[in-house]
């Protein structure tokens, strides 16, 4: 049966967004197809290109957990111990030395993002190691942000406090959901008052950017149980939410057998779902950016949003305008202009890299002019839900015709969810839902065997 939500939407149904598989384009081409070697081969290439006066952002990849989420398809690892954590630290400082003999003297460090797995199993005393080796590789800028992610059932006081004295200004908390039964479905078991606490050591310590972290789609997860949920992160005041759908790709990702499909809310649930996280969180003031994040008019990436800034990469959406991102550990992917390098994936295959030659590069793709043509024309259409023809033919003066040709085909393939602006095309308020499908249209390497996540 139809929904309010549905009955207003009919493109929607039409276009098929409840039945759609579709990549999440956190970048382009997908990391599922990016290709053995390419990032072998240009690694060095792309590291010594890197301009001598430019900003980059790091990302370090801690893939150790304690407990391992079944709904996660995240390279992790489980341990129960913190020798292979260290272990891996040593290796990750070797890495990190290797890559910053390769960048030019004059670079700066805009941007550093620990994620996993769970950067907080680190004890103070390795993360002050490995915190120390990348400060002392890599210059700040005046606007540095340090961000990390967050357990806060493996997040001890000595630790925050350590982050914070490193210069912490952003911290990402993993929720997903706080209903004991969801919980339970997913094995992942954190308390309200665990997520309550570390949120206010936090702010008493004087962070003043949080972001919460939450999922939609999960086993068991009602309307009801939703709300309840929206309401204690809301209590919490974050700055920032991500609530992302739910992918359920046993196939891919071993531990998600654990996680029974008959239990899991369907399309139009879970559309039902996110039209209720968004209601909810319009009303009390946070602002929608894109498809899957909200801010307050205070947080950074609402200005973005609203100045036209907006990025899409690995993490979801930023307002990180640095071109370059540099990655270090197990998987971890970097961003060149010309193309993208990711580590060997497994831990054990990494540190052997390491150990062997410096680095870890195996997979990436090398994009041609069309890639980057393409490449921002979905980023434009993730992020602004436009087309915009005159902004594209400035960057690409050469690809003109390509240009039309598109707009031309979207107008027509897309008849009631375009209409046409003085910069070129733009998607209709109740069609966003569909931009992911539209960028699917466009994407030269959709395969219906990798483009597994469902459209809502």
């Amino acid at each position: 049966m139809l929904t309010k939500h549905m009955e207003k939407h009919d493109p929607l149904l039409r276009y098929g967004l409840f039945d759609a598989k579709v990549p999440r384009y956190t970048s382009y081409p997908p990391a599922n197809h990016f290709q053995n070697d390419v990032g072998r081969r240009n690694q060095m290439k792309w590291l010594t290109s890197v301009e001598g006066n430019e900003t980059v952002s790091i990302y370090i990849h801690i893939p150790f957990c304690k407990r391992l989420c079944w709904f996660c398809a995240c390279r992790t690892q489980g341990t129960t111990t913190l020798r292979p954590v260290d272990a891996y630290v040593d290796i990750l400082l070797k890495e990190i030395a290797t890559v910053r003999a390769k960048l030019p003297d004059g670079i700066t460090m805009g941007r550093l993002h620990l994620g996993g797995g769970t950067p907080t199993i680190l004890s103070p005393e390795t993360m002050t190691i490995l915190l120390d080796k990348v400060f002392g590789a890599f210059a700040i800028t005046e606007d540095f942000e340090l961000s990390v992610e967050i357990d806060p059932t493996e997040a001890s006081d000595e630790l925050l406090q350590a982050l914070i004295d490193f210069g912490m200004n952003r911290a990402s908390i993993g929720v997903q959901d706080f209903a004991p039964k969801v919980q339970d479905a997913i094995g992942r078991l954190q308390t309200l008052e665990q997520t309550n606490y570390v949120v206010k050591f936090l702010r008493n310590a004087g962070l003043k950017a949080i972001n919460l972290d939450l999922l939609y789609g999960l086993p068991f997860q009602t309307r009801a149980n939703f709300r309840e949920t929206l309401a204690h992160v809301i209590s919490m005041d974050p700055d920032r939410l991500a609530i992302y759908g739910y992918a359920h790709v046993p196939w891919m990702s071993k531990r998600q057998v654990l996680i029974k499909s008959e239990t899991l809310p369907d399309t139009i649930e879970r559309y039902e779902l996110a039209a209720i996280a968004n209601d909810l969180l319009l009303s009390v003031g946070y602002k929608a950016i894109g498809i899957d994040h909200f801010a307050k008019p205070t947080d950074s990436l609402y200005t973005a949003d609203r100045t036209g800034q907006l990025k899409r990469n690995f993490q979801g959406y930023t307002d990180d305008q640095n071109k370059t991102l540099i990655g270090f550990g197990a998987s971890a992917i970097s961003h060149f202009s010309d193309g993208y390098q990711q580590n060997a994936v497994a831990t054990s295959a990494y540190q052997d890299r390491v150990l062997t030659n410096g680095v870890a590069a195996h997979k990436g793709y090398e994009m041609s002019d069309n890639d980057k043509l393409i490449a921002a024309m979905i980023e434009e259409l993730m992020c602004r839900f436009s087309y915009p023809t005159k902004d594209l033919r400035a960057s690409f003066p050469e690809s003109e015709d390509q240009i039309r040709q598109t707009a031309v085909a979207l107008m027509q393939h897309y008849i009631d969810v375009f209409k046409i602006s003085g910069s070129g095309l733009v998607m209709q308020p109740e069609t966003f839902p569909l931009v992911r499908i539209i960028a699917n249209y466009i994407d030269l390497f959709t395969n219906k065997d990798t483009a597994h996540t469902a459209a809502i």
